[in-house]
């Protein structure tokens, strides 16, 4: 329950001591009488183009997003399918090469789970998909249907697209400009709510507590939903895509064979 509490309001957490400095520092210059600047038509119009700009980003990573769910639960599909047909074929082919196909598979999934964590590389990882080369070539000496090794083959491929896909998303950052531009906004509308005289004093407090935190939290969140298998710093929780239907499959194989 706490745990759960904390994913929650994680990103509150790190904005309050952002809001805190800068609701202080705002409390410092009222006192010294250096709000130097009055509230004008600019002033609101370039608050209300960052937030635009904030929900541009926020639309793309969404997509991105959404598209991200799916990637563990098409590895998790082949690599059934995968266990499946060799437990079809279980009979057409020796038991060593039964045993050394069963190793290939168990030895994938653990690895592709070393691997989100970043405890191993990346060509580390696809220089696993050599060993089934040889699986195969073995398969087919045995007398296994051509079919069946055509089928494998396309799962094994539809793991490694999947695997590179969120190689590919984890490098790659949604806009590294538009994240530049947002950041540098927010600078200047939160030194200017410091600047700005608003009377009362309490009201400018409302206002710049309120302007402050929905972007900053913002620029985190959508910074945060930008690499959604960023597993090794806060592993599955938050806004990291779930695993539960690969650990499971994780789970199976190893309690089983």
């Amino acid at each position: 329950m706490k745990k759960q509490l904390y994913i929650k309001w994680k990103i509150l957490l790190q904005v309050i001591p952002i809001i805190a400095v800068i609701l202080l520092i705002k409390t410092i210059f009222h006192h010294y009488g250096l709000e130097m600047m009055e509230l004008n038509a600019l002033f609101t119009s370039l608050v209300g183009a960052t937030i635009f700009l904030i929900g541009f980003l926020i639309s793309g990573v969404l997509s991105d997003y959404k598209e991200s769910e799916k990637i563990p639960g098409e590895i998790t599909t082949s690599l059934k399918n995968i266990l499946d047909d060799s437990l079809t074929l279980k009979h057409h082919y020796s038991e060593d090469t039964f045993k050394q196909f069963i190793a290939f598979q168990k030895k994938l999934a653990n690895n592709i789970k070393s691997w989100l964590y970043k405890e191993i590389e990346t060509s580390e990882l696809l220089t696993q998909f050599d060993v089934l080369n040889s699986i195969i070539i073995q398969l087919d000496k045995e007398g296994v249907q051509a079919n069946f090794l055509i089928r494998i083959k396309n799962e094994i491929s539809t793991v490694r697209k999947n695997l590179l896909r969120i190689e590919a998303i984890r490098e790659t950052n949604f806009i590294s400009s538009a994240y530049a531009i947002v950041e540098s906004m927010a600078f200047v509308i939160s030194a200017g709510l410091i600047f700005i005289k608003i009377e009362p004093f309490f009201a400018a407090l409302f206002f710049t507590v309120l302007v402050t935190f929905l972007i900053i939290y913002m620029i985190i969140l959508i910074k945060d939903l930008d690499d959604p298998f960023d597993y090794q710093a806060n592993g599955e929780s938050g806004t990291e895509i779930s695993l539960d239907i690969f650990n499971k499959h994780l789970e199976y194989i190893n309690a089983n064979y």
